[in-house]
């Protein structure tokens, strides 16, 4: 029997393991079972906690699509993982680890869980791109889509803006953008509406995921996008379908993401992983 812990912000949930006393090997389609919404526990993602390799770090987060492939950043997963440790430490900062990088959290002023998300990406090279472009204007369209914008926040991300995005179905050509030939690890898809300079509509096609409540780093995309084409400020709302995030893009080019987080129940998986 392996404990685990069902937890979401704004929507975008995810199945927290903890695996830094007991390692755990989940196997591709272990992971799927567990992210299957009837047959299993049910998630955009899962998460396990491993020990960490920096000393600074109470943790190293591994994240897995639903589809059982690994991603290298969730911004929310990470968000519900910083508050539960920093419960677990008592302390309202602490920092975790992830491919990306070490990533410090805290409570800001609003009480909402906030964490640094990195530096945004914006060479081809580092998103990365299969050929050189410009990355603030892509050559590539999808229907009626066309001139995104490319950035990476730990994972890609293409923007497409538009003028209503409750009007978009992420699904009609999310899929095909995810597995376009210009992106060679694939991307997350995003469709973006500009409400005035401080917020933003924002609907999204998860790579590995499908269409999710909320994606973090997608927020934090999105806002990096909007700024660095001038169509709001540094610091904006991100609207998502689940509820809005809080976007800084710092003057040092890190991204600070702040939002709600929740704990939906806890319970034990039977049979669905093993030891490693």
């Amino acid at each position: 029997m392996i404990p685990f812990t069902k937890m979401h912000g704004i929507g975008n949930d995810c199945v927290v393991i903890d695996a830094r006393v007991e390692p755990y090997a989940l196997q591709e389609d272990q992971i799927r079972l567990i992210a299957d919404r009837r047959r299993g526990v049910g998630c955009d993602q899962l998460v396990l906690i491993q020990p960490p390799q920096n000393e600074r770090a109470v943790g190293f987060l591994r994240f897995y699509n639903s589809d059982g492939s690994e991603a290298e950043a969730c911004g929310n997963a990470t968000r519900c993982i910083v508050s539960r440790l920093m419960q677990e430490e008592d302390s309202d900062e602490i920092a975790v680890e992830t491919v990306a990088g070490l990533l410090p959290g805290h409570v800001d002023e609003r009480g909402l869980v906030a964490v640094d998300m990195g530096p945004a990406q914006l060479d081809w090279r580092d998103i990365p791109l299969s050929r050189g472009m410009d990355t603030l204007h892509l050559d590539l369209s999808a229907g009626p889509f066309q001139d995104p914008v490319a950035i990476a926040i730990g994972n890609p991300h293409c923007i497409f803006f538009v003028d209503d995005a409750d009007a978009v179905d992420p699904a009609e050509h999310g899929p095909a953008i995810e597995h376009d030939p210009l992106f060679p690890q694939r991307t997350n898809v995003e469709f973006v509406a500009i409400l005035d300079r401080s917020r933003v509509r924002m609907r999204v096609w998860e790579r590995g995921a499908g269409i999710t409540q909320a994606c973090g780093s997608g927020a934090c995309a999105v806002a990096v996008a909007a700024a660095r084409r001038d169509l709001t400020e540094r610091q904006v709302e991100v609207v998502l379908d689940g509820g809005s995030l809080f976007i800084d893009w710092r003057p040092d080019n890190h991204v600070v993401m702040s939002g709600p987080v929740a704990v939906s129940f806890t319970g034990e998986l039977d049979e669905m992983a093993s030891a490693a």
